[in-house]
């Protein structure tokens, strides 16, 4: 049974449902009863109609809850009538799905769990298994955001912007349980680069193909995390990255930069560098000074400082960073590096130690403190 093809009419045919007179919330609960169905019927019978099949039985879902509930009898006289299908083509569903699911009244967390259930047809269980959390609890979770943006008033146009960090925080999520979240979130943005003419949609889809493309070298087999500069290049996905940067240059090429497409341009200079050393440190300064403009972050001028770094030497890196506030996440990190690059092993292994106490995940933690103990090793001899 093809699991993508679900996925990819789940969109249509929760518009389907809206369209015929069904809320958000109720239309979404149909589908996902009738996503469970498809998947315990189709391996033995699959339909000739996928997509008829899917709305013929998410509607039946919807009449019968509509039908137990007496509070809604008036309702269930009008959608009784089973209306066709209204003139507008399925890709204004798909849009207005993601500007739903993206809804500023949610939280961010909320939005991606809402994003990924309506828009990618993914079940309340895998997005719990990809989260690390019960079932019950996202279950909660998705609830109370259908209930938010099924009182929505959807008469404005909504925020792209809003969309894309939705996506990215799906993409950031990285693989856990039985959802690979990276690969779903490439296939969203593929989705949404068909229904919206957007260059900052294009910069997205190509920033995670650039870098989901290293993927594969990002870590040893023993799990401990290979930093980019010992990543063994000959293993990075070349079709990910030559498509990645054949989009970036179509966008950069309509003279409307946005933050996503300047990540982009820095993610395909590093793809492009043969080696770590061949790495074009200028022209990355550049493209972060872009960034920097665009989005004012500080997280944005902490990788630039690391940049300036290797461009211009590590005092220059140091001074770059000494104008940061020093309590930025992985600000420590950063300054053990550029200490060690500038030839101060003492220094660099005892904030290598600090920052290990202050790292976000065991992974980097474990990193750190082996960097550490790298440098203690070395001057102890």
């Amino acid at each position: 049974m093809d699991e993508a093809l679900i996925r990819s009419l789940t969109p249509t045919v929760l518009g389907i449902l809206g369209r015929r007179g069904a809320d958000f919330e109720a239309a979404e609960d149909a589908v996902q009863d009738a996503l469970v169905e498809a998947l315990r019927v189709w391996p033995a019978d699959p339909p000739r109609d996928a997509k008829g099949w899917l709305v013929t039985v998410a509607w039946r879902k919807f009449l019968d809850t509509t039908r137990a509930d007496a509070a809604r009898r008036r309702r269930e006289v009008l959608v009784d009538e089973e209306p066709e299908p209204g003139p507008r083509p399925a890709v204004d569903d798909t849009l207005r799905l993601y500007f739903l699911c993206a809804h500023p009244s949610l939280t961010p967390s909320s939005a991606v769990a809402l994003t990924l259930r309506a828009v990618g047809g993914l079940t309340t269980r895998q997005i719990a298994q990809a989260y690390l959390v019960p079932e019950a609890t996202m279950a909660q979770r998705i609830s109370r955001a259908k209930r938010t943006v099924s009182r929505v008033r959807f008469d404005q146009p909504g925020d792209v912007a809003t969309v894309l960090r939705v996506l990215y925080l799906v993409f950031n999520e990285g693989y856990s349980g039985d959802v690979d979240l990276a690969a779903e979130a490439i296939r969203l943005t593929r989705q949404l680069t068909a229904v919206i003419d957007h260059p900052e949609v294009a910069g997205l889809l190509a920033l995670m193909l650039l870098h989901h493309a290293r993927r594969a070298t990002r870590t040893a087999p023993d799990g401990s995390l290979v930093p980019l500069a010992e990543q063994d290049r000959s293993r990075w996905d070349t079709t990910s990255i030559a498509e990645g940067v054949e989009i970036l240059q179509a966008a950069l090429a309509r003279d409307r930069l946005g933050e996503f497409q300047a990540q982009a341009a820095i993610a395909a200079l590093h793809a492009d560098a043969p080696t770590a050393e061949e790495t074009d440190w200028v022209q990355i300064v550049e493209w972060y000074d872009e960034l920097a403009c665009l989005t004012d972050s500080p997280v944005v001028r902490l990788n630039r400082a690391v940049a300036v770094g290797e461009a211009d030497g590590p005092r220059a890196g140091l001074a770059a960073l000494a104008a940061l506030d020093d309590s930025l996440p992985r600000h420590t990190a950063v300054a053990a590096y550029l200490h060690e690059r500038d030839g101060n092993p003492a220094t660099a292994a005892r904030l290598y130690v600090e920052a290990a106490h202050k790292a976000p995940n065991l992974a980097e933690r474990d990193h750190l403190t082996r960097q550490a103990a790298r440098l203690n090793a070395r001057r102890s001899r």
